[in-house]
């Protein structure tokens, strides 16, 4: 029952008041990304494009998007939630409302926002809601938030395609990918960033249902 009662808080959204509080100043992080040396908060350069996507843990997914050509710079860190410039340990307790997310800086003359899409979809499995495999919680919940209103109609096709795609493969189950424009990112701590070129033998987490996404 205890067990219960825990996994059941940490798959439940907080709001304003049951947030934790945070803290008014950034947490600190790396300067440069430890594969190609960019900075990580910039400045970048004037033809990139970002968005941010959670697929669940972040240090897989960082992996598969810093390998993408066309993909300046990654960084991991924290989206979608309410609490001001969270911890690894705070997030973890489902009590910020963030999702672990992948900063993806991106030259749109070298790959599309479209490829970026097809590859988000076919990398992991949103249908999961409040999880992604043994990952359970509200921290790795599917997500794409984006920077441009035209990103997010296109955003949101992509779903409704993959969505259909999974239903014509057998995959009943609703996509739950929580897709919105841009809030507030907050970088994660130095030692998540670019995790698996550190650690390579590390926890990876991503598993995809096998099925392409449709491009337009």
């Amino acid at each position: 029952m205890f067990l219960t009662d825990i996994f059941s808080k940490k798959t439940v959204m907080p709001d304003a008041e049951t947030a934790l509080p945070g803290r008014s100043a950034p947490i600190e992080t790396a300067e440069h990304h430890f594969v190609n040396g960019h900075p990580l908060k910039g400045p970048y350069p004037e033809n990139c494009e970002t968005v941010y996507f959670g697929l669940g843990c972040f240090w897989g997914a960082e992996r598969h998007f810093w390998q993408l050509p066309g993909v300046w710079v990654t960084a991991a860190g924290y989206a979608g939630g309410i609490t001001p410039n969270p911890t690894y340990q705070e997030t973890v307790t489902g009590l910020t409302g963030h999702t672990e997310v992948v900063k993806v800086v991106f030259d749109p003359s070298v790959i599309s926002f479209e490829t970026l899409l097809k590859s988000f979809f076919e990398t992991h499995d949103p249908t999961q809601g409040m999880r992604q495999g043994n990952d359970i919680g509200t921290t790795y919940r599917s997500a794409i938030y984006v920077e441009r209103q035209d990103w997010l109609e296109e955003a949101k096709a992509a779903a409704r395609r993959f969505e259909a795609a999974l239903k014509s493969a057998g995959h009943n189950a609703p996509v739950t990918t929580e897709i919105a424009m841009a809030g507030p990112f907050y970088y994660a701590e130095d030692y998540h960033q670019q995790y698996l070129a550190k650690n390579p033998q590390g926890y990876c987490g991503l598993r995809g249902t096998g099925v392409s996404c449709p491009t337009v």
